[in-house]
């Protein structure tokens, strides 16, 4: 049984939620790791630089969370729930390139600790739908 959804090359991992900006959190991690899927990484290329935000940093569901450079653009990646940073992923400051490698494994990108927005996430399967529709 495979742990992943194939949409359009894009791998979309089981047992995560998905927001329709492109970030996934696991809920099922202490605390959730948040990071950005597959479709995503794929999008933005070869990312260079990742600007994390502050531990103890409140976020609110769609604020922006951190900040991603590739060769092609600079983007905000979006918190997928409200929550309070309690850790970030400081491999990516001298290898941000881990998003584009393993972007559901080392490529994460915070860890929050989540007080609300959840509900609405997406499944995988919903996630997939989304980014079948936009390729």
């Amino acid at each position: 049984m495979s742990n992943s959804i194939d949409a359009g090359g894009s791998s979309i991992r089981l047992g995560l939620n998905y927001a329709a900006t492109h970030e996934w959190v696991d809920l099922s991690s202490s605390p959730p790791k948040v990071g950005i899927s597959d479709f995503a990484q794929k999008t933005l290329h070869d990312i260079v630089f990742v600007e994390l935000p502050k531990v103890g940093q409140a976020l609110k569901k769609g604020d922006a969370m951190c900040t991603l450079e590739s060769i092609k653009a600079v983007v905000e990646a979006y918190s997928p729930v409200d929550g309070v940073v309690v850790e970030v992923n400081t491999a990516l400051e001298s290898n941000p390139e881990l998003v584009n490698k393993d972007p559901y494994g080392e490529g994460w990108l915070i860890k929050v600790e989540v007080k609300g927005g959840a509900a609405s996430l997406l499944s995988p399967e919903a996630y997939a739908e989304l980014v079948k529709k936009q390729l």
